[in-house]
């Protein structure tokens, strides 16, 4: 018997005003494995409505004890860790081993926020004027709608979630419709741990005309999305129209550099790690390869063994190497690219087809791709393919490779693989990422630092660190004249 999963309104667990429901199905076999409510602008309202009513109480509450909320909950993730991977696993696909890491960097990003009850400084600065005291402090924006995505179904609503809360914000939360329990869980996990009614409400459903409501709710103060660089544009155009704030990490199109100086088989280690990790489904994934001439032939040759002997198959099972892509329409979407490689003069060295045959025909599976030939200019060498598809281009040298490193619109993540301190620090100064690995992939970002990227990969915020605090806060500037009498600041100063 399949679960069913509700909305959380107001502390209660409900389902749509239209009754509706949509199934939750594993992306590896089709089983299904919940019917999910499926929301309505309507049951928006009554979440934004609960979120206004709990915010006054929960911006009061002092934050060391918000804290102990986040720290209670962190506790009860790690008694959880192994059931909510596999669920994970069954959702959307990404094998177990990897659904645990995902699942733990939650709890990290939990029990570090947890902290941050403690913190959140501002400054005391000296005044200009005598008997003056001037300070600063953080103030939280009110309701935060944070809508999160699949691919990191637990960690990224974590990654929000955690400091709007700490912050002193309530919460409007529209998790991927390919990924509810995971969200419905998190949700359960946060209630458990003492989380008051209506600080944090949950919808259920697809996006389109439910996130579009969300963004322009007049009770929605902050809007928090990781997605596609076209989804973030769409919100960014409406939100900036009512003046509302908004946070958007989108797209990448991350590349490894492998120099002629470089270890290749600790780089080949990194590239199939970071390109077909989690299917390539991950903003950080290594979907072009940017090597050396000198080196190219070998990285190619060991690329492309790898990538042939990669299992695939579902992700709870110990043999499996690669699960598969989240639904259908992924799918199609990662196998209409290898035409449009080939059409441009790429060539398919490895994979290039989708999984048709036994089992796997019964899931979404296309095979670990690599695409030789490729040149900075073509298609996919630019756009973001989101499958397990990674590009080799050649060149012939640091400079040459990181002018093609720099060369698409996005800006999340690079690595450089060189035994070459020179060009390592080079390489650090000049790549136009966010997120800059040295002899590492172009995954594994820690949560303790800013996470995020430059131009189109976002709009200049980051999640994750003390940074995440400066996009669920405003800063409050704060004066108090303790001299008895008018004291007019730059006016009566007196002159030197």
């Amino acid at each position: 018997m399949a679960m069913h999963l509700q909305n959380h309104i107001d502390g209660r667990w409900v389902d749509s005003v239209s009754g509706e429901t949509f199934e939750n199905t594993d992306p590896a076999n089709g089983e299904m494995i919940a019917t999910v409510t499926k929301s309505t602008t309507a049951d928006v309202d009554k979440a934004v409505e609960a979120a206004r009513r709990a915010y006054d109480a929960w911006r009061l509450m002092p934050a060391p004890k918000r804290g102990e909320i986040l720290y209670r909950a962190g506790e009860i993730m790690l008694a959880r860790k192994e059931d909510l991977a596999r669920e994970m696993t069954r959702e959307m696909g990404k094998v177990v081993a990897e659904a645990r890491g995902d699942v733990q960097e939650g709890i990290d990003m939990t029990y570090y926020i947890a902290g941050e009850g403690r913190r959140q400084f501002g400054d005391v600065v000296p005044a200009e004027l005598p008997n003056k005291w001037a300070m600063s402090m953080r103030h939280p924006h009110g309701v935060v709608a944070a809508i999160t995505p699949w691919n990191f179904p637990f960690a990224i609503p974590t990654w929000k979630l955690m400091p709007a809360l700490i912050c002193g914000n309530t919460l409007v939360f529209k998790p991927a419709s390919y990924t509810p329990l995971l969200a419905v869980r998190l949700v359960q996990i946060l209630e458990e741990a003492g989380l008051p009614k209506g600080v944090l409400n949950l919808v259920l459903g697809p996006g389109g005309d439910l996130g579009d409501h969300i963004v322009t709710h007049p009770g929605v103060d902050l809007i928090s999305f990781t997605g596609s660089s076209d989804t973030g544009a769409h919100i960014g155009e409406l939100a900036g129209k009512l003046l509302k704030r908004v946070s958007c990490e989108l797209g990448g199109k991350n590349a490894i550099v492998v120099m002629d100086d470089a270890n290749v088989d600790l780089a080949i280690d990194g590239i199939v790690w970071s390109a077909f990790g989690t299917s390539g489904q991950r903003c950080t994934a290594a979907s072009r390869v940017i090597t050396h001439r000198g080196v190219a032939s070998e990285v190619i040759e060991k690329i492309v063994g790898r990538a042939k002997r990669m299992r695939m198959g579902h992700g709870l099972e110990p043999t499996t190497d690669l699960g598969p892509v989240v639904s259908k329409s992924a799918l199609e979407k990662v196998a209409s690219y290898i035409p449009i490689a080939e059409k441009e003069g790429a060539t398919v060295a490895a994979g290039g087809k989708i999984a048709r045959e036994g089992a796997l025909a019964k899931g979404f599976f296309h095979e670990p791709t690599v695409l030789t030939d490729v040149k900075p200019n073509m298609r996919v060498a630019q756009e973001e393919i989101f499958g397990p598809v990674t590009a080799v281009i050649e060149s012939t040298n640091l400079d040459e490779a990181i002018k093609i490193l720099n060369s698409t619109k996005y800006g999340l993540s690079c690595s450089l693989y060189t035994s070459n301190v020179n060009n390592a620090f080079r390489f650090m100064r000049d790549a136009e990422c966010g997120l800059v690995y040295l002899n590492a992939g172009t995954i594994g970002a820690e949560i303790q630092l800013p996470f995020g990227g430059m131009k189109a990969t976002g709009n200049g915020h980051r999640e994750a660190g003390r940074a995440a605090l400066e996009v669920y806060s405003e800063w409050k500037s704060i004066y108090v004249d303790y001299s008895g009498k008018l004291q007019r600041a730059q006016m009566d100063t007196p002159p030197p």
